[in-house]
């Protein structure tokens, strides 16, 4: 039995992103992927400095933080570990990308800075920098300032000293005193407005890249042209805060408002990290520290030349697609048409939809074609995370204008959603949407549908249940399954979901929905009971879960209790696992994979084998503990015998996955899958591969080979 029955989550957490990080490392994935990955790696740090080191900062500093209260290291501890385990991702992060650098010179494409402006190359820069540059900079110098500007954790900036010409004071007649020089401090917000990376005009069949800092820099005799200066310099600096919303309680504000306010107060959050230029001189730095309020105890981490490398995943493709990933065009969904009637075709059978292997375009379809259709009356949906220009919301408002009756829940603290939430809060306000925003204490994660339509005098239900949000532009790259259906029971519980959040101290009994927080807990452990039960007695038991992360201690127990009678127990987990497979006498029939390649794996399946009868479920809720016991969640089961056996089947290639799949560990070592004989198995492309063949074999072309487990 191991010692430490769970793995921290935070540095479970940190794991995953370092496999995100093996992605840019890899030599198999195309280099501008490679450099997707890695602005993927340092958007994901900024989003875990933002939310939980802050969290645990601010337990540090409660009073508490002497206790062993995290896994029996203190938060001060915790801290420090994280802060080291960051400091060396970083420096692997800088090593990747020099080799990428490297990499992409050997197909002609050359990153330059300041210092390799070639003649040809200067009339563009200092044209680009007149034209394009200079109007968006903001440039404080700081010296003479009362109060040190507000920095914003959303921007770079350049750390600017000016080594003034030295003034020269008599100090008698035959003396002068050493030359005095003054430093001047200035800073530069690098504008967020134009694309990072400058595309310099081709030469000789190669192309150039410059990144707007590196063009600042080339101007600073531009910028600071009215000092008198013998030297200057700039280094870039990057700050992270604490993004905490700290909801108003005046009960005279609405929902919007206190949101509204709380988004703005975060600008001014605690700051949780300051990355800086490790070339930076010495003064400069502690000069930036001290006027900031940053203090040696806090996370100070040194980095490269550049910084906010989340801009990476953004990174021009200058028509190169041979080094990027080969785009799988969606596929279309055995059955269903986006020519005629959805609402025909599901009135007769269950689909399932699972992008983005398949076309998120049905969900489209199926929206606005309750919008249209004069038989439809009422509408109701969840929203979480939404689109820029968003068609599930024109779609809404169509619907409103129809004459349908809209209601719409809508997330308002979807984190760094909030901003556009409101916004689109505000714009369906305006064309008479209902709208419900939430419940105190709970976020409502759940991604349901439902509308009612009158059919021959009576009332007919269609409706949609997912494991993501209804957002066509992360559907490109999310992998998750929507299930459409008209089965009355399972929609008439989906109204007693609309209908608690209206009347939330009211709880409701669901007939096939399990729903968070008041049944998610209890119906899995029944469930995974059942399979305890028929391996004491000899059955075959199994337990197959797919999600993005399983955190929660209690019900890590109960799969260490599963695994103890015999339950043999696979797990999918993309991101934070904080069980602890293959311990003898406690996890020994527990297997966990995780797979980070092109698509990220955001799906909730869950596979009970039930005696031979498999029980399938779908999903928006993870296992931990804000999913199960704080926010409303929504599982539902697939009764459908074709679509429970497609989630089987999908499952089961995943888990037959050897090129992108890494083991769980409590070394946290990231080891991929030992591919020993086995051919090689790249479980996205294979599950692409599996829907490409079900759709010809529906067409009457080739046979399909079911996956075994």
């Amino acid at each position: 039995m191991s010692d430490n029955k769970y793995i921290d989550r935070e540095k479970s957490w940190l794991a995953f992103n370092a496999r995100v990080l093996q992605e840019a490392g890899d030599d198999a994935v195309p280099l501008l992927d490679r450099l997707r990955f890695l602005g993927i790696f340092s958007n994901n740090l900024d989003e875990f400095f933002r939310v939980r080191f802050a969290a645990i900062r601010r337990l540090s500093l409660s009073g508490i933080s002497g206790e062993k209260v995290l896994g029996g290291v203190t938060a001060n501890e915790l801290l420090k570990e994280i802060t080291q385990i960051v400091i060396q991702q970083q420096s692997e992060s800088l090593r990747i990308l020099s080799i990428i650098e490297k990499k992409l010179e050997a197909q002609n494409i050359f990153m330059i800075n300041e210092n390799e402006i070639s003649d040809e190359h200067e009339n563009f820069v200092k044209d680009f920098f007149i034209q394009k540059v200079s109007p968006a900079l903001v440039t404080i110098i700081l010296n003479d300032l009362a109060e040190f500007p507000l920095l914003k954790d959303t921007s770079g900036y350049l750390a600017v000293k000016l080594v003034m010409k030295p003034s020269v004071v008599k100090k008698s007649l035959l003396t002068l005193t050493k030359p005095k020089q003054e430093i001047t401090y200035a800073v530069i917000e690098i504008p967020k407005t134009i694309n990072r990376f400058v595309v310099l005009p081709t030469k000789e069949d190669k192309n150039y890249i410059i990144l707007i800092d590196d063009v600042i820099r080339h101007n600073l005799s531009s910028i600071f042209n009215i000092f008198d200066y013998e030297s200057i310099s700039a280094h870039m600096i990057k700050i992270t805060r604490d993004a905490q919303l700290e909801i108003d309680s005046d009960l005279s504000k609405s929902m919007l408002e206190k949101i509204a306010t709380s988004v703005k107060d975060r600008r001014i959050g605690e700051p949780v990290r300051f990355v800086y230029d490790q070339h930076i001189e010495k003064d400069t730095l502690k000069f930036f520290l001290s006027k900031m309020h940053i203090h040696a105890t806090d996370s100070v981490i040194p980095g490269g030349r550049y910084h906010n490398r989340r801009d990476y995943m953004n990174f021009p493709n200058l028509g190169r697609f041979d080094l990027l990933y080969k785009t799988n065009e969606p596929l279309p969904v055995c059955g269903l048409s986006l020519e005629g009637s959805i609402l025909e075709k599901i009135s007769k059978k269950d689909y399932l939809i699972n992008a983005p292997y398949q076309s998120f375009s049905y969900l489209i379809k199926f929206l606005r074609e309750a919008a249209l259709d004069p038989k439809v009356t009422t509408i109701k949906i969840t929203l979480y995370r939404l689109a820029k220009n968003s068609q599930i919301i024109s779609s809404l408002i169509n619907a409103a204008k129809n004459g349908k009756k809209v209601t719409v829940q809508i997330e308002l603290q979807a984190r760094f959603d909030e901003a556009s939430n409101i916004y689109y809060a505000e714009q369906m306000q305006t064309e008479g949407i209902n709208l419900i925003f939430g419940i105190k204490g709970l976020k409502v994660h759940s991604k349901i549908c439902v509308i009612e339509r009158i059919e021959n005098g009576k009332l007919k239900r269609y409706g949609l249940v997912s494991t993501g949000n209804f957002n066509e532009a992360t559907a490109k790259v999310y992998t998750d399954v929507t299930l459409f259906t008209s089965h009355d029971q399972i929609l008439k519980d989906i109204n007693k979901v609309f209908d608690f959040f209206d009347v939330n101290f009211r709880v409701h009994r669901y007939k096939h929905l399990i729903v968070s927080p008041h049944y998610t807990r209890s119906k899995f452990y029944k469930l995974i009971d059942r399979e305890i039960n028929s391996a004491i007695i000899g059955h075959e038991a199994s337990i197959k879960l797919k999600m993005n992360s399983l955190s929660d201690f209690d019900m890590i127990d109960k799969l260490y209790e599963a695994s103890r009678a015999g339950v043999k127990i696979q797990l999918q987990i993309r991101g934070i696992s904080s069980l602890i497979p293959g311990v003898k006498g406690m996890s020994e029939n527990i297997e966990a994979i995780s797979i980070v390649d092109n698509y990220l794996e955001h799906s909730r399946v869950f596979i009970f084998a039930n005696r031979g009868e498999p029980e399938v479920f779908i999903s928006s809720a993870d296992f931990m503990t804000r999913n199960l016991d704080g926010r409303v969640e929504v599982t539902c089961p697939i009764y459908d015998p074709d679509i429970k056996k497609e989630l089987i089947d999908v499952f089961n290639i995943g888990w037959k996955g050897n090129v992108k799949a890494r083991y769980h560990s409590d070394k946290l070592d990231n080891k991929y899958r030992i591919r020993g004989s086995n051919p090689i198995f790249r479980a996205q492309l294979e599950t692409y591969n599996y829907y490409k063949e079900r759709f010809m074999a529906t067409a009457g072309e080739t046979p399909i080979e079911i996956p075994k487990s």
